[in-house]
């Protein structure tokens, strides 16, 4: 999943970045409050951590405009105001959550996981092509009867792949939405981690799922 932190404090922002990577999270991050909104309204995420003291635009100014132009991503609102009238103020605006600075990361992960696990509960259970069965809420991996055990890009990857079944994913979409702005397009880790993941869904099973388009990227399909 992919996630847009907007912190202007680069320590935080760093310091958040490496423990959400850490779990398997794909993160941009925005230092300022205009930067955090141009992203939020350009690209696609599954849940933005959002700072409310921000130069620039503040976070409930961009919150408010994310609202307005009807995107309905999860928000979790970082900090230091601890009033309930601050709180208040940040859900009524169109905040999922609030969490006041300083904080523990276990907590932060604790809350980016149950936003998360709500968006997923509000989407159709599972996910499935031929016999191949995705459960985003339990994040298990089944073809057929055989479990399948896949890392966490892995399976960031085939969820990528099962909800585009059909459309041909260049290797900048699976990128943008499975790494992050960091991602060096010379590398060939998509490559390797599609091959992974061919090895594992694919190998010794009948239909193969998931093809090359040479010169363009792959997709995943049955014919």
């Amino acid at each position: 999943m992919r996630l847009l932190v907007v912190e202007d404090e680069k320590k935080v922002a760093s310091f958040i970045k490496k423990g959400l990577e850490e779990e398997g999270y794909a993160v941009d991050l925005a230092c300022d409050g205009d930067e955090g909104l141009w992203m939020a309204l350009e690209e696609v995420y599954d849940l933005i951590l959002l700072d409310i003291n921000l130069p620039g635009r503040d976070g409930l100014s961009v919150l408010q405009e994310l609202r307005k132009k009807e995107v309905k991503t999860p928000v979790l609102l970082l900090t230091v105001r601890a009033t309930i009238e601050d709180k208040v103020l940040g859900l009524d605006t169109g905040a999922d959550d609030y969490l006041t600075k300083p904080f523990a990361f276990q907590e932060l992960l604790a809350r980016v996981r149950a936003l998360l696990r709500r968006r997923v509960e509000a989407e159709p259970p599972l996910l499935q092509v031929a016999d191949l069965t995705l459960d985003p809420a339990r994040r298990v991996v089944f073809r057929g009867h055989e479990k399948i055990d896949l890392t966490t890009k892995e399976f960031a990857l085939l969820d990528y792949f099962m909800r585009n079944v059909g459309r041909v994913l260049t290797r900048t979409m699976i990128a943008e939405h499975v790494w992050d702005y960091d991602f060096d397009p010379m590398t060939n880790v998509i490559d390797v981690y599609v091959n992974y993941l061919r090895n594992k869904i694919d190998a010794g099973r009948e239909p193969k799922l998931i093809r090359t388009v040479r010169g363009v990227g792959y997709v995943l399909q049955v014919e």
